[in-house]
């Protein structure tokens, strides 16, 4: 693939997808820039690449149908297709997938089939029911017109920002940023391109760092988009050649962006979306002297989880804590501690009184509490305000 591919499918993608904003990002980092594909038709990036590679089916292909595999967005991109082109599709989707990414794609007029727990369980299934129906499979992220798909996003980030010089864009199969890296290193190859896995899916990152293509035994982070344990020959060529580096970050760096984005931005970002802005928050890329756009892939993020997602990014930003301390079972103990917190001017969520929780003393009971602060020196101020009056809280680093 190379930049002639990318260019004719920005001419066929000019009338299908939506030429997202860069919005500056300045309530996040002065250097920072965010290319909001989240804005996109379907929620996500992936429309670019599914569109233009059944554009370029034959009629013969078309007729006999298409079949895909997903996690999500990629089954809304070629469900998306499928509608406007009239073509017959199936799409295989693992039973782990959001919701509401499933209702989305059949609201397209799709068959959906949930398979297996992860998308490689999905992928497999896919490739064998095509075998059986001779319909046509849309590759994901392994394909050079998807790849140029997805990399009409790349000539668009130049087209406005022709003096960006860093661009972070999220991992999974590697569709998203071989495409962009082949588009920005032609036409400015000075410009770093840095991927951004999570720290639970770093199949690109190893791959890259041992010089061969690895599987992982296992994925599992909140970043669905991007739990890939494999990925593609082609993907894993284009990013030895185009891309300067690949970093990770942590579920709950994750989650803290997706907090940031909602509540700084007012940007829904799902987890594989959010990727590319919790590197550029939490360090994992240099921001000084730079001019950076985070691609910020989607925003097609499952509502059932977004709390449980929210309270990570709340803990991980020092907004909230959960902490577990011993006191003497007395009358008036309990309010006590209440009345010490609070004179730090925390607000206690909830609050858990066990007098029969293993290894507690007899004339002790074990006290739980969430509490909201307002940073994690807010959350010091409490537990060293705690320890001088004769306490030894417990501060519970993850939920």
């Amino acid at each position: 693939m190379d930049i002639t591919r990318i260019e004719d499918a920005k001419v066929v993608l000019n009338d299908i997808t939506s030429k997202t904003p860069i919005v500056h990002a300045t309530k996040i980092h002065d250097n920072l820039w965010i290319k909001a594909e989240n804005l996109q038709g379907t929620g996500a990036f992936k429309l670019r690449g599914a569109y233009y590679k059944l554009s370029k089916l034959s009629e013969e292909e078309k007729a006999k149908g298409v079949i895909a595999a997903s996690a999500g967005n990629h089954a809304q991109g070629v469900a998306y297709a499928c509608m406007k082109m009239g073509i017959k599709g199936t799409i295989v989707m693992p039973k782990t997938a959001p919701l509401s990414k499933i209702e989305a794609t059949r609201s397209y007029g799709v068959d959906v089939e949930l398979q297996g727990d992860t998308f490689n369980d999905a992928y497999a299934y896919a490739k064998n029911l095509q075998e059986i129906t001779g319909a046509v499979f849309i590759e994901p992220f392994n394909d050079e017109d998807v790849m140029a798909g997805q990399g009409t996003i790349g000539l668009e980030i130049l087209e406005r920002m022709p003096d960006a010089d860093t661009v972070i864009v999220p991992i999974g199969g590697g569709g998203l940023i071989s495409g962009i890296a082949c588009a920005i290193k032609s036409l400015k190859p000075d410009c770093r391109v840095i991927g951004v896995q999570a720290e639970n899916a770093p199949s690109m990152k190893k791959s890259l760092e041992e010089n061969k293509m690895i599987t992982l035994d296992s994925v599992s982070t909140i970043a669905d988009g991007i739990a890939v344990k494999t990925p593609g020959d082609l993907t894993y060529a284009m990013c030895q050649k185009y891309v300067d580096e690949v970093v990770t970050v942590s579920e709950e760096e994750i989650a803290a962006a997706i907090l940031v984005l909602l509540e700084k931005m007012k940007m829904v970002a799902e987890g594989a979306g959010a990727t590319s802005v919790a590197a550029a928050m939490f360090g994992k890329v240099d921001m000084e002297g730079h001019k950076v756009v985070s691609v910020l892939s989607g925003g097609n993020i499952d509502v059932n989880l977004l709390s449980k997602i929210i309270d990570l990014g709340l803990i991980k930003t020092g907004r909230k804590a959960i902490l577990n301390l011993n006191v003497i079972d007395k009358p008036g103990n309990l309010s006590r501690v209440i009345d010490l917190i609070a004179s730090c001017n925390v607000n206690i969520i909830s609050i858990e009184h066990n007098r029969s929780q293993p290894g507690i003393l007899a004339n002790q009971c074990r006290v739980g509490m969430v509490i909201e602060t307002n940073s994690h020196e807010h959350i010091q101020e409490v537990l060293n305000l705690l320890e001088e009056n004769g306490y030894q809280p417990h501060l519970v680093e993850k939920i």
